[in-house]
């Protein structure tokens, strides 16, 4: 950890001479891209929703890719080969984490991890805890998982936000059997603290409640934040624990589809044996390429945390300066930023309103289940003029709404 606080302190400092990272105009992006970040609205709308960096790829990414497809390596998967020692290298590294190469199954991408792992240790009709606002396909992926979904909404405290461990605790002992855990949190950017985390095990330990614990935003942690694996504490507490993750949402590259299911301890291994060779078969040898690239991009990680970091500290400048009734919840990993809108006059769906008269699309709140109305999640993973102009866009549109209120 210091010796990454070191290493990003140095380049910090160089960050105004020389930036790995260029990001083109949007209509540059828009030409050259096809996901649905760039296609599902219309050209005039600045797309700031659908979690995908506006970055370049990392060149090393770009040279395997092009090395992989020339030498016609396009085949199918039956494990993760040289990804888990990748993985497991850029674990110990930033994390202090201990992986075992052995423990480490592929799946499509983090969902279909998280559907596959359910199905293994859930019973049909059981009974699977979430914390929203949070992560909307969660809802979808227990419902796929033929388990039905239990809401331990988050508790608000003074503006942040905290795992509500005595509501789960009645929640475990009435009969749980798994729990969805959001690490670092999406859509807040909450990084857990070890304490939070160690108590969370003890409790799925007491109870014997499954944990499946999302950590895909884990390596965009900031600077000067601490994040803590939970495989770990789950296997020094006893409790049962898998970790799903991917270089897809750090890297830029989840269109490539490649995941790791990560087992906390050889019990849970055992069990991760049993998912059927479709999950590992299904998954792309592109993607997987990709992934032992990316983990190995460090260089280019923390520059783009970098540029993240830059526009998490402008966007709340640009707020305080012109739309001060938004309460900014500013994000410790990641790129999503936690906007609450209820005080903006823009009506019961602000994030509908922004879309249709400001012409920026953000997440609606609402989607991220309880707690969640009014609010919007937005991206930071673009350039400094794109933020700025998506504020300005919504400055107008209060500005408007607030005239037209005043002379009504």
């Amino acid at each position: 950890m210091f010796t990454y606080l070191f290493a990003y302190s140095m380049r910090r400092q160089q960050a105004v001479v020389m930036s790995i990272i260029e990001v083109a105009p949007l209509e540059h992006i828009r030409r050259e891209r096809s996901s649905i970040k760039w296609t599902r609205f219309a050209a005039d709308v600045l797309p700031l929703f659908v979690a995908e960096m506006d970055y370049p790829l990392a060149p090393a990414i770009v040279a395997t890719l092009v090395e992989r497809v020339q030498a016609s390596d396009t085949g199918y998967l039956d494990g993760p080969g040289a990804l888990a020692p990748a993985f497991a290298r850029f674990a110990l590294a930033r994390w202090g984490w201990n992986v075992d190469p052995s423990h480490v199954h592929l799946a499509t991408d983090v969902s279909v991890g998280i559907v596959e792992a359910l199905r293994l240790a859930v019973p049909a009709q059981g009974r699977v805890a979430i914390t929203p606002p949070v992560y909307p396909p969660f809802y979808e992926l227990v419902e796929e998982a033929a388990a039905s979904v239990v809401e331990t909404p988050l508790l608000e405290q003074g503006g942040s936000w905290a795992l509500d461990l005595a509501a789960l605790e009645t929640s475990f002992a009435g009969g749980i059997d798994a729990f969805l855990l959001c690490n670092p949190h999406n859509p807040h950017g909450i990084v857990w603290t070890r304490d939070t985390l160690v108590s969370l095990a003890r409790l799925a330990a007491e109870y014997d409640v499954f944990v499946i614990s999302d950590e895909i935003h884990a390596p965009l942690t900031h600077p000067g934040v601490t994040f803590t694996p939970f495989a770990p504490l789950a296997s020094a507490a006893g409790a049962r624990a898998v970790t799903v993750t991917s270089a897809s949402k750090g890297w830029n590259v989840a269109g490539l589809k490649c995941a790791l299911v990560i087992a906390a301890d050889d019990a849970t291994n055992e069990l991760l044996n049993r998912l059927p060779e479709e999950v590992a078969c299904r998954t792309s040898i592109l993607g997987l390429h990709a992934n032992i690239a990316a983990f190995g991009c460090t260089d280019w990680l923390d520059d783009a945390i970098t540029q993240i970091v830059d526009n998490v500290s402008l966007l709340d400048t640009l707020l305080r300066e012109h739309l001060p009734a938004v309460i900014y919840h500013r994000p410790r990993a990641s790129y999503l930023a936690w906007l609450d809108l209820r005080h903006l006059g823009l009506g019961d769906c602000p994030y509908q309103r922004i879309l249709d008269d400001a012409r920026v699309a953000l997440n609606n709140g609402e989607c991220f289940g309880l707690g969640g109305r009014g609010f919007a999640r937005l991206n930071l993973a673009c350039s400094p003029d794109t933020l700025r102009e998506a504020v300005a866009r919504i400055t107008a549109l209060v500005a408007r709404v607030g005239a037209d209120t005043a002379t009504a």
